[in-house]
């Protein structure tokens, strides 16, 4: 899954003019007399993105928003035709309240015709302040916190901007094409664990909208000559105009998360990766869920299931089947792009990557270059990384065929033999002696790093179920609590537990470790297997996985490797995912213990493809489902046919069977599928039946754990690896000694998340 979120990765060059007294806003005003002269046959694409983190006057600072803004700002320059002209960008000191309402009047208003395409971002904090209309129930209105703004202690007047403004600034717009991006929330904490909440805090029923306002909203009714009355009635019926989206519900928080050695809101991150990999155009609805999913994924993986769910209104003419920046996108999706050129070497920009595989594309990781069809020109490779900007060389590319905009795609990735799982220590539950002995005792723990909250990526926090912790998860309705006073391990947001990792309230904090070294073993396994490389997106391999009820053909979830489909018209030729029988709040399949199920295999490859599947339960224990009679024949799944597994029994065999069982919560089917033989991975796999008796049955292998999992996804690594470099000794690329390469053109690692339930 995923993880987000730091200070900053890259300066901007508008931070740099506003140093001295230059806003890019003065720059942009002085080129507008010119620009309107010119004649415009095609609709004009124009944004504004704003992004805060820099706050003062008491309000804390986030860590992802001006991020937020570079990520929307390439998106829409390189993926749906945008010219860097028509994008205005106010991030930190510029974002002041009066700064965005100027920018939103001159650049927007002013400037956009019937016809054209609006854009408007927001990252930052949000709030509530008083509704002297009480539109709501209680009586509150959402605001947008600028850089200006305050947290007075005891309450009064902020410099916030009003839902009601907003409203009004886009009625005022003469096109009907508009997209808001509000990632911000209303919530009243401001931090969650490793992870911080884009809100000013509690006080919103406390907080006073300013005369100023309200005059600004005066004026923008004389402008769209509204009644005061008309303004009311319309901003309760509906969105102003065009497709409106928020990053959370209302009662909801909108979060910023760590990803490698950056921050960005885990929603824009979500949305901005998707339509990278996007292929052709599709409805603002059918994006809107998509990226719902992606961005419940990153938080249901940082929160072990409490929920972000963004949120959509829309106010379009017709039956409106518009895209979800009212632009034709780029038929070819990407990982990476061009930004410039220097010779041989190249800048990149990795807006494609998820943000969960991003510690895969370091050093040596190979892209390959397409052309407008989607057709390979070439390959570059990365020399240095950081965040999501590279540089890399050319490797067998014409420099002809390069440009600024050039998309590219994953072809190889380069894992670190010494990935690490990172721990944080939460300093609200241990007291400082304690982190010196957890801290100790977890650092002798092979490839556990123990790392700082607030300032790196963790995977997990290891800390102890205080009272308070333990009424907060209670009021949450979460069952089998541990009891006080034991160590175990949270969620990145401390709002989520794994329940099997807590012990007993005396246990001494050096046991407590010890005892939970073969599970961070198992999730470090997970995490490479199904995280690391994982590449549904990615893969060149074309296979289907399917989840039925054992017996029929009732389906229960489904995935396939998107990017293996080609398309001839700009639209996916892809299979149609039909829905599960049932959905859990985090959007994946309930199933309920005792049901057997059955997976189907489909290779839509004109070579066989070897093929195992593993489970992955809520406490991390794994078992290997296939194949169960550890025969390397048994494993392929041959050219286009499909597969049903289990198989049917030989003559006089008990048949085998997956039963859906304890422990509750949410688990994974991961499927591996490759072109090549993966000898030593299943080497492993029979010495795990031989230690447990079943060697010579036709059986899953359970309850893998610890090493044994390690040992495992160790042995898979390697495989890949061989096969990666033995095709590519050739094609002038090295890959480092101390480095797993994987290949999209040999490997498929797919996941289907499910609940199961009583």
């Amino acid at each position: 899954m995923i993880h987000i979120k730091r200070r900053q990765f890259l300066q901007f060059a508008s931070s740099a003019l506003a140093t001295v007294g230059i806003s890019q806003l003065d720059i942009m005003r002085q080129s507008q007399q010119y620009a309107k002269v010119l004649a415009q046959n095609t609709p004009r694409k124009l944004a504004l993105l704003v992004g805060i983190d820099e706050y003062k006057n008491g309000i804390s600072t986030l860590g992802g928003c001006e991020n937020d803004v570079l990520l929307q700002r390439e998106l829409l320059t390189h993926r749906f035709g945008f010219k860097n002209t028509d994008i205005l960008t106010l991030t930190n000191t510029q974002a002041t309240r009066q700064s965005i309402l100027e920018a939103f009047e001159q650049h927007l208003i002013d400037q956009a015709k019937p016809g054209d395409v609006v854009v408007f971002h927001y990252s930052g904090h949000g709030s509530l302040v008083q509704d002297k209309d009480r539109d709501t129930p209680d009586g509150l209105n959402g605001t947008l916190v600028p850089v200006d703004s305050s947290l007075p202690p005891n309450g009064g007047v902020v410099q916030d901007i009003m839902g009601h403004t907003l409203f009004l600034l886009m009625y005022a717009l003469k096109t009907e094409n508009v997209t808001v991006v509000l990632d911000c929330c209303y919530s009243g904490a401001t931090k969650r664990g490793n992870l911080v909440v884009r809100s000013r805090g509690d006080g919103g029923s406390n907080f006073l909208a300013s005369p100023a306002e309200y005059e600004e909203q005066r004026k923008l009714l004389a402008k769209t000559k509204l009644s005061a009355q008309e303004f009311i009635n319309k901003r309760k019926k509906n969105v102003a105009k065009g497709i409106v989206i928020t990053a959370a519900k209302r009662n909801q928080e909108a979060k910023e998360a760590r990803i490698s050695d950056f921050s960005a809101g885990a929603f824009t991150y979500a949305l901005t990766q998707y339509l990278w990999q996007q292929i052709g155009d599709e409805s603002f609805s059918k994006t809107f869920v998509n990226v719902r999913e992606s961005t419940q994924e990153i938080i249901w993986d940082q929160q072990n299931g409490q929920n972000q769910v963004p949120e959509i209104e829309q106010n379009l003419p017709g039956n409106s089947n518009a895209s979800i920046y009212h632009s034709t996108l780029k038929a070819v999706p990407a990982e990476a792009v061009v930004t410039d050129i220097n010779g041989d070497e190249v800048n990149l920009w990795l807006g494609g990557i998820p943000s969960q595989s991003l510690e895969g594309f370091n050093e040596k990781a190979v892209f390959t270059v397409v052309d407008a069809n989607g057709e390979g020109r070439g390959q570059v490779q990365i020399s240095s990384r950081k965040g999501l900007t590279a540089k890399g060389k050319l490797v067998s590319t014409a420099r002809t065929q390069l440009g600024k905009g050039t998309l590219l795609q994953e072809r190889i990735r380069t894992i670190p033999k010494d990935l690490t799982l990172k721990i944080g220590l939460d300093d609200t539950s241990l007291d400082s002696n304690t982190i010196k002995q957890a801290k100790q005792a977890l650092q002798a723990i092979n490839r556990i790093e123990v790392l700082s909250l607030g300032q790196n990526e963790v995977h997990y926090i290891f800390g102890r179920m205080t009272q308070a912790k333990y009424q907060e998860l209670r009021q949450k309705r979460i069952p089998n609590l541990p009891i006080v006073g034991s160590f175990g391990v949270f969620s990145p947001t401390l709002d989520g537990i794994i329940f099997s990792s807590f012990g007993n309230a005396d246990e001494p904090v050096t046991s407590a470790v010890e005892r939970l070294r073969p599970k961070l073993k198992s999730f470090l396994a997970a995490r490479i297997v199904k995280d690391i490389l994982g590449n549904t997106n990615t893969s060149q391999i074309s296979i289907t996985t399917s989840i039925v009820v054992a017996g029929s053909q009732k389906l229960l979830a489904e995935t396939f490797t998107t990017r293996s489909f080609k398309q001839n018209t700009g639209v996916a030729d892809s299979p149609k995912p039909r829905q599960p029988i049932n959905f859990s709040d985090s959007g994946v399949a309930k199933l309920s213990v005792g049901i057997s199920i059955a997976f189907q295999i489909q290779n839509n490859e004109s070579v066989p493809l070897h093929v195992s599947i593993l489970g992955i339960d809520s406490t991390g224990k794994m078992d290997v489902l296939f194949p169960y009679d550890r025969s390397e024949g048994a494993i392929l799944v041959q050219p286009r046919q499909k597969l049903s597994i289990p198989r049917p029994p030989e003559p006089g065999e008990k048949p085998t069977t997956f039963d859906i069982s304890e422990p509750l919560g949410f688990a994974e089917a991961l499927i591996i599928a490759s072109t090549e033989p993966l000898r030593g991975f299943l080497d492993v796999i029979k010495t795990l039946a031989n230690t447990r008796g079943i060697g010579d049955q036709r059986s899953p292998i359970p309850d893998i754990t610890g090493d044994e999992f390690l040992d495992l996804t160790n042995s898979l690594l390697d495989d890949l690896d061989r096969s990666t470099r033995g095709t590519n000794s050739n094609e002038n690329m090295q890959i480092p000694p101390n480095t797993h390469g994987s290949d999209t053109t040999k490997l498929a690692v797919m996941s289907i998340p499910f609940e199961v339930v009583a």
